[in-house]
C-alpha cells in the first residue's frame, strides 16, 4: 500500500495522538480517585484499566506502522514486518467489556441486578468483538459478511440490555444521573457505530491508500471517544452521585 507524504504523516499523527490521549486519560483519572466516595471509585479503577490497556495497544500500532512503513509504502501482506491491525482486536477484547462493567459499577446497584447485568454484557462484547475479527482479516466478500452478520447480534444484544434492561434500574439514582447515563449510552452507540461502518467500507471499498487512511483515523479517533471521552463522563458521574451522597466538593 502506497501512501503520499500528507497520509503517512496523518495516519503517523493520529497514532501518536491516540496514545498521548490514552495515556493522560489513565493518568487523570487515577489522580481523581479522591474526589469520589470509596464505594464509586472501583468504576475509576477500571476506567483507568480501560485507557492504559488502549495507550500500550496503541504503542504497538504506532510501532508496528513505523516498522511497516519504507518510503511511504505500507507493508499489509501478512509478512513479518506488515502493519498488524491484530492489536486492536486484542485491544477491544480486554476493554469493551471493561466499558461495559464501568457503567454498572459508576451506578452502585445492588449486588444482584449488578451481577446479573454483567453476567449478560461481558460474554456478549466478548463475542461480538470475537466474531468480528475472523471477518476483518479475511479476504473473501462472503466470509467478511458472515461473520459480520454474527457479530452484529450480540451488538443488539448489548443495546437491548442497556437501553431495556439496565433503564429499569435508573429510577433511583440522584438528579441529573439518569440523563448523564442517557447520553453515555448515546456516546457509546455513536463511537461503535464507527467500526461497523469501517468494516463495510472495506468490505464494498477497494483496497486503497484512502481507504487505509479513512479506516485507521476513523477507528483511532472513535476509540478516543468511547475510551476517553467515556472515562470522563464516567468520573463526572461519580462525583454527582458523591455529591448527592453528602460528599463536599474539593474546589
Amino acid at each position: 500500500m502506497q501512501l503520499d507524504s500528507n497520509q503517512w504523516n496523518l495516519v503517523y499523527n493520529v497514532f501518536s495522538f491516540g496514545l498521548i490521549s490514552m495515556l493522560a486519560c489513565t493518568i487523570y483519572t487515577l489522580v481523581s480517585q479522591h474526589r469520589v466516595l470509596p464505594k464509586y471509585r472501583n468504576a475509576l479503577v477500571m476506567s483507568s484499566m480501560v485507557t492504559f490497556i488502549a495507550g500500550y495497544h496503541y504503542l504497538r500500532i504506532f510501532d508496528s506502522f513505523k516498522h511497516a512503513s519504507e518510503g511511504g509504502k505500507v507493508l499489509l501482506d501478512g509478512s513479518q514486518n506488515a502493519f498488524n491491525e491484530a492489536y486492536r482486536y486484542v485491544d477491544w477484547l480486554l476493554t469493551v467489556p471493561l466499558l461495559l462493567v464501568e457503567v454498572i459499577a459508576v451506578l452502585a446497584l445492588t449486588r444482584e441486578v449488578s451481577r446479573s447485568l454483567i453476567m449478560r454484557l461481558v460474554p456478549a462484547s466478548a463475542a461480538m468483538i470475537a466474531l468480528g475479527y475472523p471477518g476483518e482479516i479475511s479476504s473473501d466478500q462472503n466470509t467478511q459478511v458472515l461473520y459480520g452478520v454474527l457479530s452484529t447480534i450480540p451488538f443488539l444484544y448489548i443495546l437491548y440490555v442497556l437501553f431495556v434492561e439496565l433503564s429499569k434500574s435508573l429510577d433511583r439514582q440522584p438528579a441529573g444521573v439518569a440523563e448523564t447515563v442517557g447520553r453515555l449510552r448515546l456516546l457509546l452507540i455513536a463511537t461503535w457505530g464507527v467500526y461497523p461502518i469501517a468494516y463495510i467500507f472495506n468490505i464494498v471499498g477497494d483496497a486503497s491508500a484512502s481507504s487505509f487512511v479513512t479506516v485507521q483515523v476513523g477507528y483511532t479517533l472513535a476509540d478516543i471517544l468511547a475510551k476517553c471521552v467515556f472515562g470522563l463522563t464516567i468520573l463526572k458521574i461519580a462525583r454527582m452521585k458523591s455529591m448527592a451522597e453528602g460528599m463536599k466538593d474539593d474546589h
